[in-house]
């Protein structure tokens, strides 16, 4: 008999997507002729154990925009050997620092906007550890968010999880549709990091585990995602062929000036 299921007590957090037109798109950076074949199937992070992921604060705090960066952390640290986990304190820190979180009085827990956080990440840094660069992937595009993770090792993504999703073993859509219970966002906005996917689905990682959605829940329910660029994957120097690191960088110095 398979154990029930139940996240109703967990934590949410991402705010609505920041329409910013300055956001750049993961497209006008690849060439894919160029770009090498991505496999049929591919998972990071297989020597993290089960029980060494942790909450990251995301079980009482509104934090899984910056929990999720910070599995993105280990996973990356994880793939080049040198395994690398961040403190609650320093997730919670983050947190703090880019909404106004007082863990004194417990005020402001209002969650994040994902951009607002992968622009502190780049800029100042989450955990000691700075990004390069992100872009957005186009939505919907199955093959954008599997280059993503699979040449940039992850994917940063935001969710309008449904009420449904709460004691889902498997997130999927339900059998009424995305309706009602099953309507997007009738539970609330959660960011996870994608790091592995297949013929099925894709595999995330919240509240301290792997756990595994369907393409058509991510197609339903999925409404922001971003490639992230990071020297704790692979050093900027190494750039998958077909990817455009150089112009990503000039424009992201034009961005931030503007």
């Amino acid at each position: 008999m398979r154990t029930r299921i139940d996240h109703s007590g967990m934590k949410l957090g991402k705010a609505a997507p920041s329409n910013d037109p300055r956001t750049l798109l993961l497209g006008n950076y690849l060439d894919t002729a160029a770009l090498p074949k991505q496999p049929a199937s591919f998972t990071y992070a297989t020597n993290i154990g089960p029980a060494a992921w942790g909450m990251m604060g995301n079980d009482k705090l509104g934090d899984c925009t910056c929990a999720a960066a910070g599995h993105l952390l280990m996973e990356w640290t994880d793939d080049n050997g040198n395994l690398f986990t961040p403190t609650d304190q320093q997730i919670i820190a983050a947190y703090s620092a880019i909404t106004g979180y007082n863990p004194a009085t417990g005020q402001n827990d209002n969650g994040a906007v994902e951009t607002q956080v992968l622009n502190y990440w780049r800029n100042t840094g989450i955990a000691g550890h700075q990004i390069v660069g992100y872009a957005a992937l186009e939505p919907k595009n199955q093959n954008h968010i599997k280059l993503s993770a699979f040449l940039f090792g992850g994917c940063y993504i935001g969710l309008q999880l449904p009420l449904t999703a709460q004691t889902q073993s498997v997130w999927t859509v339900p059998p009424g549709g995305a309706t009602g219970k099953g309507a997007p966002g009738s539970w609330g906005g959660h960011a996870v990091p994608v790091i592995g996917y297949d013929q099925h689905g894709l595999t995330v990682v919240t509240w301290g585990a792997t756990k595994t959605m369907t393409w058509t829940f991510w197609e339903a329910y999925c409404d922001e995602a971003y490639a992230i660029i990071s020297t704790d994957f692979a050093s900027p120097q190494k750039s998958p062929s077909g990817f455009d690191l150089a112009a990503l960088e000039a424009d992201l110095k034009e961005v931030t000036a503007a």
